[in-house]
């Protein structure tokens, strides 16, 4: 299950005795934990006696005779395997053997002092006889790294956790800012809009808070560079990318970010020629549906021979870039083939 739902499940009165937390975002993961043993050890009482940590896996034969064990010290029995292999894919993980058909029955039937906790960072193979028997007696937590178009939900669940909302304006340009993001780290954000609570007086959160928090990233920073160009202001976009490298911004970044604006000017374009528009861009593109809809109004401006002749300029300036043969003119000869090119 998706991360909200399982932590709604987590909050009911009884927990389960078996958990598998799986999937790429160490974010839902990490959360998810700290949830589970929250549960377990309100306050962090008798986990020094009830907690036993494996980095990896431990022997099935030891494993097994752990949930066994009554506990001495402790009123419970908690084993975290931090990493286990046991859910991966079955040519990687090996064949079933005669420990792990005794741990599936044996997660069936858990004693009541006894709670394991999987923790797999990668896609789980849901075709595994132990991930049935997990998501039989247990919980499942598939933590899927989360992208442009659908951090939606992430966003007004931390919203509401900080009795804060944004306007129209605010939401806009974080939808621009997270789509300029290479990969989006939950945990950066998350770690942002607590510090952006702190600071913001008012419930509702402006754009210029955000632009504060967010602009010292180089990847957000070269957003109103490509609105420029997406807009085809010349002047504007010039003054902008003189700004960034003045500011410091590596060439590598500038042209890593201009080369995929093109491609996805390129892509909306192909999209559109087959009657996907508006906010339907949003997935095969993997943007925010705002931005979509934004970026493929922009598209229709572009003539593809502009699109291409720009992408093989900008493959050029990376090479000749990082070989010193030329210097910042060839980025400004690439935004003004965009914003003044035609057929």
């Amino acid at each position: 299950m998706k991360f909200t739902e399982f932590m709604r499940n987590i909050r009911k009165q009884e927990l389960p005795h078996v958990f598998l937390l799986s999937g790429e975002e160490h974010y839902y993961i990490d959360k998810a934990k700290e949830a589970i043993l929250s549960r377990l050890f309100p306050q962090g009482q008798g986990s020094e006696d009830a907690l036993q940590k494996a980095d990896g896996d431990m022997e099935l034969s030891a494993l097994l005779a752990n949930i066994e064990s009554v506990p001495f010290f402790a009123d419970k029995n908690v084993i975290l395997l931090n990493g286990t292999n046991l859910f991966r894919d079955s040519k990687q993980a090996g064949g079933d053997s005669k420990e792990l058909d005794e741990l599936i029955r044996l997660l069936g039937d858990m004693p009541p002092y006894s709670y394991v906790v999987f923790i797999a960072p990668y896609k789980a193979d849901k075709r595994r006889k132990l991930y049935k028997a997990v998501n039989k007696a247990g919980l499942i937590l598939e933590a899927e790294p989360l992208r442009a178009w659908n951090i939606g939900e992430w966003l007004q669940g931390k919203l509401r956790s900080l009795n804060k909302d944004m306007d129209r304006e605010a939401y806009a340009y974080f939808a621009g800012a997270v789509s300029m993001m290479q990969q989006i780290s939950l945990a950066y954000l998350d770690k942002e809009f607590d510090k952006l609570a702190l600071f913001s007086k008012e419930r509702r959160i402006t754009k210029a808070e955000l632009v504060e928090v967010f602009s010292g990233l180089p990847e957000v920073s070269v957003f109103a560079l490509l609105d420029a160009i997406s807009a085809r202001d010349s002047k504007k976009a010039l003054l902008l990318l003189h700004r960034q490298l003045a500011d410091g911004t590596y060439f590598t970044v500038l042209v890593a970010l201009l080369t995929r604006h093109v491609r996805q000017l390129w892509q909306a374009k192909e999209l559109m020629k087959k009657g996907i528009r508006g906010k339907a861009l949003a997935k095969p593109l993997e943007l925010n549906p705002f931005i979509a809809e934004k970026l493929g109004r922009a598209a229709a401006a572009f003539p593809e021979p502009v699109l291409k002749r720009a992408m093989l300029m900008l493959i050029d300036a990376d090479y000749t870039l990082k070989t010193g043969q030329a210097g910042n003119e060839v980025l400004e000869e690439a935004v003004i083939t965009l914003c003044k090119g035609k057929d």
